[in-house]
């Protein structure tokens, strides 16, 4: 198959020149979940038949393989494999993808390892084996604690699942995360409320709790359920704000909590413009070199990877970045930091000088939205809640 490679006009003029590359991390995608949820917009396949767990292992051991030399002798300093429902592939399976990928890389010694799992009763019972195939950190779509939410949100386990599996992941696992969401289709304040204190009932080391969006191209996008308003979802936000700070988690990302140095180093590694490889249906990858930053994106549907990486080809488009994409896309990650970042992050990261996003950066400060001095940039309070307006002054024509 071949890849579709996208060379913006005037990018040779507009060349970066990297004195050291960002540090590298791994995503690994498995595409299928027992039902697609009404809110998911993720490449996520309803497994309606058995997975082909062997073809598909095979092919990301072999997409990996293919991608080596783009990364050849760069540390790896996380793990995620997401999806979908990755905790629907076998121990065997899982085991077998971490086997390769230790081979293959020079995986750090700390590196954090994250697997998605659902609470479903079959993922749970592979919770210790997934542990002795090297995952060290477990991350629980939970979504709510209320059967009526589950319900709404289309989920397929219930609430009591849903405590039972914190309660097995914890037997195995001391880095946990869960996911909750909020602004729930005629959720009150109370009942998101109720949501945080039960999964503080738990004291996860992380929690990422998300405001539900009607995303294009998924069913409530279509058919749009009765969804608090801004105001409702704002005081929900709140809510859970002051609630997480008075159990001692750091609110450190627009949607993320953890307690003193459980932070997700994964997580973080996006949000300060870290590189990342991705390999599985879908995936996408953001590459640097010394002279240039290559977005790279995966065939979509199961099947069409599978044929390309027997092909060779796994990479269906890929892009160089010009300046002014990676001046944006640094601005529209690492703001959404709470504590915002070191203004040299912005020249490791890109190879460009901030006097490049200089006037940008005024604006947003004589908005409001901004604080910024020459060790430190950070968005404010308000900025951190209208943060979309302030990401708009960093867009370039």
């Amino acid at each position: 198959m071949t890849t579709h490679f996208l060379h913006p006009v005037g990018l040779k003029a507009q060349a970066v020149n990297f004195r050291a590359l960002p540090p590298l991390s791994l995503y690994i995608h498995v595409p299928w979940c027992v039902r697609k949820c009404p809110y998911c917009d993720f490449n996520s396949h309803e497994a309606k038949s058995e997975l082909p767990q062997r073809e598909y292992v095979a092919a990301l051991i072999r997409d990996l393989e293919l991608a080596l030399p783009q990364i050849w002798g760069r540390k790896v300093y996380s793990v995620f494999i997401g999806g979908g429902t990755p905790s629907l592939l076998s121990v065997e399976s899982m085991a077998k993808i971490l086997t390769a990928v230790r081979m293959l890389l020079p995986l750090d010694v700390n590196a954090e390892i994250t697997l998605e799992a659902n609470p479903g009763t079959v993922e749970t019972e592979k919770f210790a084996g997934f542990l002795d195939a090297g995952v060290n950190r477990l991350s629980l779509g939970i979504q709510s604690f209320s059967d009526a939410q589950l319900n709404a949100l289309g989920r397929i386990h219930d609430a009591e699942e849903a405590r039972r599996a914190v309660r097995v992941a914890q037997r195995y696992f001391d880095n946990i995360n869960l996911d909750l969401m909020y602004g729930l289709p005629q959720q009150t304040l109370e009942q998101a409320e109720q949501d945080v204190r039960t999964a503080l009932e738990f004291s996860p080391q992380h929690l990422s709790c998300y405001h539900l969006t009607l995303e294009p191209n998924t069913l409530f996008a279509h058919q749009p359920p009765p969804l608090p308003d801004d105001d409702a979802s704002h005081a929900m936000q709140l809510c859970i704000e002051e609630l997480l700070d008075a159990h001692g988690y750091l609110h450190y990302e627009t949607s993320a909590f953890a307690q003193p140095k459980k932070q997700s180093r994964h997580n973080l590694h996006y949000w300060q413009f870290g590189d990342y490889l991705g390999i599985g249906a879908g995936a996408h990858s953001k590459l640097s070199f010394p002279d240039k930053v290559v977005r790279q994106a995966r065939h979509k549907q199961p099947q069409a990877y599978l044929d390309a990486v027997a092909q060779g080809a796994p990479i269906q488009e890929a892009r160089e970045l010009t300046r002014n994409d990676l001046a944006f896309e640094f601005m529209m990650n690492a703001l959404r930091l709470n504590e915002g970042f070191a203004t040299e992050l912005f020249t490791e990261r890109t190879s460009l000088p901030l006097l490049l996003i200089r006037r940008e950066l005024e604006e947003a400060e004589r908005r409001g939205l901004l604080s910024h001095d020459q060790q430190h940039i950070a968005p404010t309070e308000l900025g951190r809640r209208f943060l979309n307006d302030l990401l708009e002054i960093f867009l370039r024509e």
